[in-house]
């Protein structure tokens, strides 16, 4: 007879050990090193068994260890000590109260709204890179004091376990997660009784959702969970599984996350006293809906403003940012018009037809989830600069009439939480030599100089080593659940090297990673991995969509070459990549593989994890080792870009791979000249240190989130307020303001424009060019636009390059034409060209091309 529920009884805590269930309810033990420490200490035996799972462990603490614990002075003492060290991260200043009180203007309070956050495999709430990003975002947030309140859904399966079938196919399970068994807690109302919200859904049905909450160090994270009595038996479903069921169940999952999670955060700072969030992240456009709740809540408030939706829209678009993660069109959510039309009657009384115009794309039948992000976000980045680019080209369409590279989108390069990913060892290191404040100053890593290479070596010996212990672990365990026997196992004990060269893989498995390049050539790829004087050994993990059968292939192609008893103790696929598996990979791989289709990669921050580690990147020039590969501290794989025979482009860039790691990479690794019999080879690491010191502080979360809140909160925080200030008055003044100017815009034209040199004779180096145009301003003020010269280097095809914008002056009014006057410096030799162009202008707005409009000589 099967058990219709689980739940786990605990002994009690005695009173000497009452820190330690406070302790245990924080998010932050895992990722400090001495709290993991403590845990293990409680019964080092059931740690092991029960995953490093503490809420699991300590519900398998007899009473009796207990008791024991509560008489052990030495372990009350690190109990105590532990105990203080949280309440002080949890009360004293940081970085974030440090530049408010030396005057930085920054807000009061953010939401950080993600479909998935990675935060620890006891919480498997993240299928991928941008899960594990927003953990990072939180966990960085955390450790500078940055006041941010997480949003996310609670998935009752989470994402899937996978396994692999005896032939190597991929399997997945979805092991239910009973929330009583997670490291979270039902947030109740003044009542007591627990929090919910409430959306509505098509045929007069209501979504409900209990809000639980995540302790991540100071960031409180939010989740929903629809799984309750009060919803039927489809909406108790919403919430079952991270990217799961057709079109309708994911729209109705990103309803909730964005409708149902601001509700959430108003019933939270309601409960707790936590200030409102002045600013609104949204991690991709799942949760774009957050921003339409935001309207409805100005627009139907009794009490309030009486804003209309323009109005409305104006105020919440001030206080918005949007981060897209994609690279290409294919991965963004777009669901059927008439589908989002039918789910928008809970957003009464806001127009549908003014929402669906939010999402709207060329196919006038799509609702873009992208799209809407971006209309409702005044401040947009991608996730490294080639990203920032690529999403400049992918939504040049938003702003009809820019140039590329005028589209108002930035980018903020993605950073990894040091304290999660980096080892002990190389942590401890990076402490004692650079400062406690290493991973969060990201200052003085040159300190690390001072380091020998025999020590260096020492540490990657044994980080190699551990991870050589737990492949072979892995590969025991995945043998098993594929029907072998032990007998037919006994081989796993040696296999790997821990003196061999070893090269990582691990990403999600679509098909423009290239989870399979490496096999492009079978014979050359086992001649590597045998070589008698050079070998190197493989290690690959990743998951493919349960519904992606080309990824599963993919897979299935590369089991089936590392099950050849002929290389099989050199190359493995491990199934069940999560954070727990991850850590080894970054810890002990010597080299960090990527070589995905150029540009789809948007940033892939697992090379930076490694990196952190002094592995060595091995990648295509995509994302983030696009910007700070230095020919140092790795190596770049040559792509074949804008090939169009995809077989070919893929047979020249594997045989550029075979080639780095034939003549570049493992004779560096396996070169002892110069050195001691035994010794470290001095000059890999030599590229260790230099890329410890060079990226250690460039891939910190810490200085990604420093930078958001530099350059995209605290300047939101700014305009909101500045909207709200009066009874909305500035919100109010930029609709109608906007609606004129987008109205009168089709009569503003350049309609002339002359030049004059400085000098006589020819154009020279130094001389300035004086620019006079002619403006029809369509009834606009002057005020209400800026006219520029744009100058710069021109191609062959006369495009300009390189350019520099200047603004031209009132010269006078004539007959219903404004002329404008200016100079422009010829500052560079060579093609030499500009243009004039008609710029919307507002104080109140975060760039001239917010409004989609321009007008150009």
């Amino acid at each position: 007879m099967k058990a219709l529920r689980r739940l786990t009884v605990r002994a009690a805590y005695p009173p000497e050990l009452a820190q330690l269930g406070q302790i245990v309810a924080n998010l932050r033990w895992s990722w400090h090193a001495e709290s993991l420490d403590l845990l293990e200490a409680v019964d080092p035996e059931l740690w092991q068994s029960c995953e490093h799972d503490p809420g699991r462990m300590l519900g398998e603490v007899t009473a009796e260890r207990f008791g024991q614990l509560a008489r052990d002075r030495k372990f009350l003492r690190r109990l105590e000590d532990i105990g203080d060290d949280l309440a002080e991260y949890l009360e004293q200043p940081r970085w974030y109260q440090n530049e408010q009180e030396a005057g930085a203007d920054l807000p009061d309070s953010i939401a950080y709204f993600s479909p998935e956050f990675g935060i620890t495999e006891v919480l498997p709430q993240y299928s991928g890179g941008l899960g594990i990003l927003a953990g990072d975002h939180l966990k960085a947030a955390s450790d500078l004091g940055v006041p941010i309140i997480g949003v996310g859904l609670l998935y009752g399966a989470g994402y899937f376990r996978q396994s692999l079938s005896r032939d190597g196919w991929q399997l997945e399970q979805y092991p239910s997660l009973d929330p009583q068994g997670l490291p979270i807690t039902a947030l109740h109302d003044a009542a007591g009784a627990p929090a919910r919200v409430a959306i509505a859904l098509p045929e007069s049905r209501t979504l409900h959702a209990q809000i639980w909450v995540a302790q991540v160090g100071r960031v409180p994270l939010l989740l929903l969970d629809s799984n309750i009595e009060e919803n039927d038996a489809d909406a108790r479903q919403v919430t079952d599984r991270l990217y799961g069921g057709g079109a309708e169940h994911r729209l109705e999952q990103e309803l909730l996350l964005g409708v149902g999670g601001v509700r959430a955060i108003r019933a939270y700072c309601a409960v707790t006293g936590t200030a409102p969030p002045e600013v609104f992240h949204t991690n991709e456009g799942h949760a774009g809906f957050l921003g339409i709740e935001r309207i409805r809540e100005l627009v139907d408030d009794p009490g309030g403003a009486g804003l209309d939706f323009d109005e409305a829209l104006q105020a919440v678009r001030a206080g918005t940012v949007f981060t897209t993660h994609t690279p290409v069109p294919a991965g963004i959510d777009r669901f059927s018009r008439d589908l989002v039309a039918a789910h928008l009657a809970g957003m009464a009384p806001l127009p549908p037809e003014r929402i669906l115009e939010l999402g709207a794309e060329e196919d006038p039948g799509i609702f873009n989830m992208a799209h809407m992000g971006l209309r409702l976000g005044q401040r947009a980045n991608g996730v490294s600069l080639l990203h920032g680019e690529v999403s400049r080209g992918m939504f040049n369409a938003l702003w009809p009439g820019f140039d590329t590279e005028d589209v108002p989108i930035t980018s903020v390069t993605n950073g990894v939480h040091a304290p999660t990913w980096m080892s002990r060892d190389i942590l401890e290191i990076a402490e004692r030599e650079v400062g406690p404040d290493a991973v969060e100053e990201g200052g003085g890593w040159a300190a690390l100089d001072k380091v020998g290479d025999d020590e260096l070596w020492r540490v990657r010996n044994v980080l190699r080593g551990r991870l050589v212990g737990e492949i072979r672990r892995r590969m025991r365990a995945s043998g098993r659940q594929r029907g072998m026997s032990d007998a037919e196992l006994s081989w796993t004990a040696t296999a790997f090297d821990p003196d061999v060269l070893t090269i990582g893989f691990a990403r999600r498995v679509p098909s423009y990673k290239r989870l399979t390049l490496m096999l492009r050539d079978p014979e050359r790829l086992r001649a590597l991995l045998l070589d008698p004087q050079r070998p190197v050994q493989i290690v690959i993990a990743g998951k493919s969509h349960p519904a992606d059968d080309g990824g599963k292939q993919l897979i299935a192609q590369m089991v089936r070459f590392a099950d050849d008893p002929a290389v099989r103790h050199r190359i493995t696929f491990l199934p069940d990549y999560d954070i727990g598996m991850a850590r080894y990979l970054y810890w002990g791989v010597d080299v960090w593989l990527n070589n995905p289709l150029r540009p789809l990669e948007a940033c892939g921050t697992s090379g930076m994890k490694a990196a952190l580690n002094g592995a060595l990147n091995l990648s295509i020039l995509d994302g983030w080792w696009d910007e700070w590969f230095d020919g140092e501290n790795g190596w770049a794989i040559p792509s074949a870009d804008g090939l169009v025979d995809a077989d070919r482009r893929d047979d020249l860039e594997a045989d550029a791979l075979y080639d780095l790691i034939q003549t570049s990479v493992a004779p560096r690794f396996y070169d002892r000249s110069g050195s001691r019999a035994g010794d470290a080879p001095t000059r890999w690491v030599q590229m260790v240190r230099h890329t410890l010191k060079s990226l250690g502080p460039k891939v910190l979360a810490s200085r990604m989130v420093a930078e958001y809140v530099r350059r995209l909160y605290a300047p939101a925080a700014v305009s909101s307020r500045r909207m709200r200030a009066d009874g909305y008055a500035a919100a109010k003044q930029l609709a109608v303001w906007r609606a004129g100017v987008v109205s009168a815009w089709p009569a503003v034209a350049v309609l002339h424009v002359d030049s004059q040199l400085s000098g006589e004779g020819d154009a020279q180096l130094g001389e300035t060019l004086t620019l006079r145009a002619e403006v029809a301003l369509g009834g606009l003020a002057t005020d209400d636009v800026t006219v520029e010269a744009v100058y710069g280097s021109v191609d062959a095809e006369d495009r300009l390059t390189e350019t520099t914008a200047a603004a031209l002056r009132v010269l006078e009014q004539i007959d219903g034409t404004t002329r404008y006057e200016g100079e422009i410096p010829l500052d560079r030799t060579g093609g030499f060209g500009y243009t004039v162009r008609v710029l919307p202008h507002s104080e109140l707005l975060a760039t001239p091309a917010e409004l989609g409009v321009v007008a150009s000589a």
